[in-house]
């Protein structure tokens, strides 16, 4: 199979082009700036900016499937402001899908995230939410995911959590315990990807995923930094400062952020067994850092 992996140059794009290769596929891997140090040296690669059509679709020639990574993240206020989000989420897929359709291009594999909707209570909720519509109004057979955060080696969450946590003391929003995650491994989720790809059974599904236990903020803190003390911060004292904060120039989070604290980011029907996956045999975050 021909695969094109949107996005693909980076965290996730790298580890799936690999097992995509592994297991005999024939993987272009798409960015604006691809390059190969981190890719299998049978990757072609091609250079494009999803948030300009005509910069694409030359690429979707003569593929079978196209798997759709394009992310910003929502652990940072984006260059630009949040109608970024838009740009590269929504408009970014409706160009995709423009371009798979225009080129006989009938698969798509969607990367989304944890709990979008068009009503959602952040921007990148919405834009996420919107895409999502788009991808199941198209004429392709689509699947989409639905991660928890994704960890692993080059993945931004633990150096996140370091930034968020300082050594020593740390101040925590809710001192850590109000917001729940359920972190995956990026070698428990590429498989599924995969698998998404190459089995008809899973077209027009959409999977909530997480890894294998919920943790909160602070556990999570604990266990990146060890022996700290985590001073509890009002909610509300954290959303107004960082509401203060998004509004200079180069700090790196704002009220989107606040608000991506307030509600959990957990999978409570874990889809994974939909791929033969039991959670008992995934990566925890605490033996990934070699921590008990």
């Amino acid at each position: 199979m021909n695969v094109l992996v949107v996005g693909g140059s980076g965290f996730i794009g790298t580890n799936l082009s690999r097992e995509l290769t592994d297991r005999g596929h024939d993987v272009t891997v798409m960015s604006r700036s691809p390059g190969d140090e981190d890719l299998p040296d049978d990757v072609a690669t091609a250079r494009g900016d999803v948030t300009a059509y005509e910069s694409i679709e030359g690429a979707f020639e003569g593929q079978d499937a196209v798997v759709y990574l394009v992310a910003l993240s929502p652990l940072f206020q984006p260059d630009g402001g949040n109608d970024r989000h838009f740009e590269v989420h929504t408009a970014g897929t409706r160009n995709v899908v423009d371009a798979m359709e225009a080129h006989g291009v009938d698969r798509l594999v969607h990367m989304s995230a944890l709990g979008a909707d068009p009503e959602g209570p952040t921007a990148y909720i919405r834009s996420k939410g919107e895409a999502e519509d788009i991808v199941t109004d198209s004429g392709v057979d689509w699947t989409i995911f639905r991660p928890s955060v994704v960890f692993g080696e080059g993945g931004e969450f633990v150096s996140f959590t370091k930034k968020l946590t300082p050594p020593g003391v740390a101040p925590l929003p809710g001192g850590g315990k109000q917001t729940r995650f359920q972190p995956i491994h990026v070698d428990d989720l590429v498989p599924m990807l995969a698998d998404a790809l190459e089995a008809d059974e899973h077209v027009g599904q959409t999977y909530d995923i997480g890894g294998p236990e919920v943790l909160t903020l602070r556990d999570i803190a604990k266990l990146v930094r060890g022996d700290v003390t985590i001073v509890p911060v009002p909610m509300g004292l954290a959303g107004v400062g960082l509401k203060i904060g998004g509004s200079i120039p180069g700090f790196p989070m704002g009220g989107d952020q606040y608000r991506s604290l307030t509600f959990d980011n957990t999978a409570p029907d874990n889809d994974v067994g939909a791929f033969g996956v039991d959670t008992d045999g995934m990566t925890t975050l605490s033996s990934y850092l070699g921590v008990a």
